[in-house]
C-alpha cells in the first residue's frame, strides 16, 4: 500500500467535515441575493488550497464570480504539467420542500452525503485537493506539476470562462486537464467517459399578421402563426427519426464496430430505463440502440413553444407570432455554427411566403471525442483500477461540458473525464447525494492518476 493510502484513511474524519464545510456554504451563482456567499465559497476554496501546500493562489476576477487559481510547478520540465479543473457553484436548492434534510446542512444517510453541491461539483472537486494533499504530506513534493483552475459560474452558464482562459492561455498552459464532473455508468463500476455531444441552441419566431387577429373575422383567410411553426418543426425529423436537415449529416463520425460491441457490454436494461422514466416506448433513429443514439448521434429537440393565448379560458386569437426554442445535439466532428447555417438554410426554404421566418442562434458548444489510446486516458483507467479496485469501463455522454472543448481549442490539451458520481446522486434535483466510497476512492484516484501520468512511459 502506498503511503497517501495510508494518510487517506488515516484522514477520513477530517476530509469528512472539510467537505461538510464546503457543502454549507450556498454559493448558488445564478441567484445575486447569494453573491456573497459565492464570493465567500470562492475564499473558502483558496485556504483549502493553501493548506494543501498549493502555491501562487489567486482569485481572479472575471466579471462575475471569481475563478480560483493555485499552482505547484516544482517537478521539472521532465515532467507534466497536469491543470485540475472544477466548480465551486452550485445550483438552486429549490423547490426546498422536497427535500428530506435542508439542502445546505449536511448529512450521512447509507453510506451518502446528502447536501446540495455533495456531487456536482463540490464532492468530486474536493477529491483532488485532498490527493495533492496527500502526495505533499507523505512524500514532501508532487510527482508532476500542478495548475488548479476552480470556476463559480459553471451552474449559470459560465459567461465568462472563455474570455478567461483565451486570455490566460499561458498562464493555462499544460499538458493535459482533468475534470471530475461526470458520473459513472452504474454503482461499482468505475467509468472513464471519452466522448461528450455538443449543442446549437437556436430560436425560431414565425411572423404573421402585423396584430393579433381575430379568428373567426381572420381565420381560413390568414396564415396562423402557431399553425406554420408547427408545421415547420413537423418536418424538422423524418419517418426514420433522422433529423431533415440537408447537409447535417455530413461530417458525422460513425461507430466503430469496437465501440458498439463495448456499449453492448455495459449493463444496461431498457425496461427499467422504461420504468424509471414512466414511459411504455422509446423511439429514435432507426438502426441505432438507445445508448447509441443517445451518445453517438444527433438529435433535435423542441424545448419550449409559445405564442398567442394561453391564460384560463378562452380567447379566439389568431397570434402575430410564435416562437419556438430549438436545439441540437452534436456529435464529434460537427460544429455549431455550421449547424446552426444548415438549420436556418432549411427552415427559410420549407417556410411558406405567407410569414416570415427567423431563427437566432442563441449559443452553441463543440463536441468532444478524446483518443482513447491517449496517454492520460490509460494513467486514468490503471488509477481507477488502483483505487477501486475493479476493471475500469468506457462510455460517452450525452450532454455537454463545454470547458473540455475549450481546453482542447485553446490550450491544445486533452482532457480526461474521471467522474466519481453515480446515476442516483440527483444532481440538480432535490436530495443530491455523493458516495462516501466514492469520495475516498476518488482521493485515491486522482493521487494514483498523478503518480502514473508521471512514469517515465508518459513523460
Amino acid at each position: 500500500m502506498e503511503k497517501f493510502e495510508n494518510y487517506i484513511d488515516s484522514k477520513k474524519e477530517i476530509f469528512l467535515e472539510e467537505l461538510k464545510d464546503f457543502l454549507r456554504i450556498p454559493s448558488v451563482s445564478s441567484q445575486s441575493s447569494k453573491n456573497q456567499d459565492t464570493a465567500r465559497c470562492a475564499r473558502w476554496v483558496a485556504n483549502a488550497l493553501k493548506d494543501a501546500k498549493m502555491e501562487n493562489i489567486e482569485l481572479l476576477e472575471t466579471g462575475g464570480h471569481p475563478i480560483v487559481y493555485a499552482d505547484w510547478l516544482h517537478a521539472g520540465e521532465k515532467y507534466p504539467t497536469i491543470l485540475i479543473y472544477g466548480h465551486y457553484d452550485v445550483q438552486p436548492a429549490e423547490p426546498l420542500d422536497l427535500w428530506s434534510s435542508p439542502p445546505f446542512e449536511p448529512v450521512i444517510v447509507d453510506g451518502k452525503i446528502f447536501a446540495r453541491g455533495t456531487a456536482d461539483d463540490k464532492g468530486q472537486l474536493y477529491t483532488h485537493i485532498k490527493a495533492v494533499e496527500s502526495l505533499i504530506e507523505t512524500e514532501g513534493k508532487l510527482p508532476c506539476n500542478i495548475k488548479f483552475m476552480i470556476e463559480g459560474e459553471e451552474e449559470c452558464g459560465s459567461s465568462h470562462l472563455e474570455d478567461f482562459i483565451i486570455n490566460n492561455a499561458k498562464k493555462l498552459e499544460c499538458d493535459y486537464a482533468i475534470v471530475s464532473d461526470t458520473e459513472w455508468f452504474a454503482e461499482g463500476l468505475p467509468t472513464i467517459c471519452y466522448a461528450l455531444r455538443g449543442i446549437c441552441y437556436t430560436e425560431l419566431t414565425v411572423t404573421g399578421p402585423n396584430r393579433d387577429l381575430h379568428s373567426g373575422s381572420f381565420g381560413g383567410a390568414v396564415d396562423n402563426p402557431i399553425n406554420v411553426l408547427c408545421q415547420i418543426i413537423s418536418k424538422l425529423i423524418d419517418e426514420n427519426g433522422k433529423i431533415a436537415v440537408p447537409g447535417l449529416y455530413d461530417k458525422v463520425l460513425e461507430l466503430s464496430q469496437q465501440e458498439r460491441d463495448a456499449f453492448k457490454k455495459l449493463p444496461y436494461n431498457e425496461e427499467k430505463y422504461m420504468k424509471d422514466l414512466g414511459v411504455k416506448a422509446l423511439n429514435g433513429e432507426k438502426g441505432f440502440t438507445t445508448l447509441e443514439r443517445n451518445w453517438a448521434r444527433p438529435s433535435l429537440d423542441v424545448n419550449g413553444i409559445y405564442g398567442g393565448y394561453t391564460e384560463e379560458g378562452a380567447k379566439t386569437v389568431l397570434p402575430s407570432i410564435a416562437t419556438a426554442k430549438i436545439s441540437i445535439r452534436l456529435v464529434a466532428n460537427q460544429n455549431s455554427e455550421e449547424v446552426y447555417e444548415l438549420l436556418n438554410k432549411y427552415i427559410q426554404k420549407i417556410a411558406p411566403d405567407t410569414v416570415k421566418a427567423e431563427l437566432t442562434y442563441i449559443h452553441g458548444g463543440e463536441p468532444v471525442m478524446v483518443d482513447m489510446t491517449e496517454k492520460p486516458i490509460k494513467a486514468c483507467e490503471i488509477a481507477l483500477k488502483k483505487a477501486f479496485g475493479v476493471e475500469p469501463v468506457f462510455m460517452r455522454e450525452g450532454g455537454s461540458i463545454g470547458i473540455v472543448a475549450l481546453f482542447g481549442s485553446v490550450l491544445n490539451a486533452p482532457t480526461v473525464l474521471m467522474g466519481l458520481g453515480l446515476p442516483t446522486d440527483n444532481i440538480h434535483s432535490p436530495n443530491e447525494n455523493f458516495s462516501l466510497d466514492n469520495f475516498y476512492g476518488g482521493i485515491k484516484a486522482s493521487a494514483f492518476f498523478l503518480k502514473e501520468i508521471s512514469n517515465e512511459q508518459y513523460a
